[in-house]
């Protein structure tokens, strides 16, 4: 049937949050790049405003992309699209690594980048033979990615609504944590793209401050050094106010880039740590081993080039006893940390993780997607119960996200700059710890029939505190 226009949608959840959104829809923004000039394409970020049902119809082409905590909601949009009479195309993680599961209620699926297929969707519905599944898992080189499109640009207006701009430099990480998606999502070869474009899209987004989407964007300090070179080199002359990257211990080996890393603007590096127990070496793919002398090592020499470290936790792996969130309590009041991530372990679908406690029964039955969120307990942990990792956890957020705690982590922050800094400083000193403090905030929902979180009051619910209304 010949396309009318092309809805890309993501999922609500947060909603706005004083005034902005969080998570800028920066995949919606590449794949209606990709629509042909001659097609109306609307992207809707559902945290800014609800889908317009009433306008979507037959001929039109919708899009959704989904991580595992979004696809119930994914669902009962789709539901509601198909009733009106559009075509319904569900992509992200959760269609690459569970397909089966989306291909029973979607009209068709993208499993992978979807960057070559997409195109093609758009020209197979146009002809009236869209097929069920389109598979790109072949990890093509980055060099001929497309640009985002002034349309989209000027129609998403990221630098109104969003609190801080998605980027991507690199795609890929060779390392193989049996909890992680990243091998299945985005392949196990570290791809780059050309610094050029990168500067371009900088530049021409007029972005000041970014964060990295990058799965391990620091493994490139030992991988590619060349390249990180001349990318620092290349931000460096840029006027950006600060950026944020998702790093190993690894980066604090190499005094020389982070000198350069901090000179290109880079504000801080979020360390993936994950676990203050060396009994959990086997699940962390050789990039952490529970050493608390070289934390605090990695610590001291990323602050000695300037940069903050986000210190990164996650509870509940087999070698684990209760006693785990006290020992992870008091390695980040001695440390130095400027912000902290604390999650519960979550056994996404196709990681050896889940599939080994599939074996051994040890999933809790009933729980929906949206709760796969690393904010709930959705297993039966090794050294503690269930209940004993959900109070756990709670015991921590409450100590790590007091505001009293985030208001002295802040200030330590800016303690550390020049007083001609605060200015510039003072808003993403507190920011990070801020967000995960909203994150930690979803224990307090449960899921609604729209998929959409419920703040809920009882003994029923695995705790935490509410910080704001829940989208509708």
């Amino acid at each position: 049937m010949p396309i009318r226009k092309v809805y890309l949608i993501q999922p609500g959840r947060d909603g706005r949050i004083w005034g902005k959104a969080t998570m800028a829809p920066y995949t919606l923004m590449r794949l209606a790049s990709l629509v042909p000039d001659e097609v109306p394409v609307e992207i809707i970020d559902e945290d800014l405003r609800p889908t317009p049902f009433d306008q979507i119809g037959p001929d039109d082409l919708v899009g959704i992309t989904a991580k595992t905590l979004q696809i119930d909601r994914a669902r009962w949009l789709t539901e509601r699209l198909k009733a009106r009479g559009a075509t319904v195309v569900i992509g992200g993680t959760h269609a690459t690594l569970a397909p089966d599961d989306v291909l029973a209620w979607a009209d068709a699926i993208a499993v992978g980048e979807a960057y070559r297929t997409w195109p093609q969707m758009i020209d197979d519905f146009d002809r009236g033979e869209l097929k069920r599944m389109y598979v790109d898992e072949e990890w093509a080189n980055l060099d001929d990615l497309k640009p985002l499109t002034d349309r989209v640009l000027k129609q998403v207006d990221e630098n109104r609504n969003y609190w801080t701009p998605y980027l991507e430099i690199t795609r890929g990480c060779p390392r193989n944590c049996t909890f992680c998606t990243a091998i299945r999502v985005s392949g196990r070869v570290m791809r780059l793209r050309p610094v050029e474009a990168v500067v371009e899209e900088i530049q021409r987004r007029k972005i000041k401050r970014f964060f990295l989407t990058d799965d391990n964007f620091g493994l490139n300090f030992r991988l590619n050094p060349d390249y990180m070179e001349k990318l620092f080199k290349a931000l460096r002359k840029l006027p950006l106010q600060g950026w944020t990257a998702q790093a190993e211990q690894l980066t604090a080996d190499h005094p020389d880039l982070l000198k350069l890393a901090r000179e290109a603007h880079l504000d801080k590096l979020f360390i993936g740590f994950e676990s203050a127990n060396p009994n959990n070496r086997r699940e962390l793919g050789g990039k952490a081993k529970g050493n608390l002398a070289r934390y605090r090592q990695v610590i001291d020499r990323i602050h000695a080039a300037g940069i903050g470290v986000v210190g990164l936790f996650v509870f509940g792996f087999d070698g684990d006893p209760p006693e785990i969130f006290q020992t992870t309590y008091d390695f980040i009041r001695e440390s130095s940390l400027d912000s902290v991530s604390i999650t519960i372990l979550t056994p996404y679908v196709g990681t050896p993780q889940r599939a080994q406690w599939e074996q051994e029964n040890r999933l809790i039955p009933g729980i929906p997607w949206s709760l796969y969120d690393t904010n709930h307990v959705t297993y039966v942990p090794k050294l503690m119960t269930p209940e004993q990792l959900a109070q756990g956890y709670d015991w921590l957020a409450r100590k790590v996200y007091g505001w009293r705690a985030m208001a002295w982590r802040g200030a330590r922050n800016l303690a550390r700059v020049p007083l001609r800094d605060w200015p510039r400083k003072a808003v993403g000193s507190f920011s990070t710890d801020v967000g995960y403090r909203i994150e930690c905030s979803h224990r307090d929902w449960m899921p609604g029939d729209d998929g959409i979180g419920q703040v809920v009051k009882g003994a029923s619910k695995q705790g935490f505190f509410p910080l704001r209304q829940p989208t509708g």
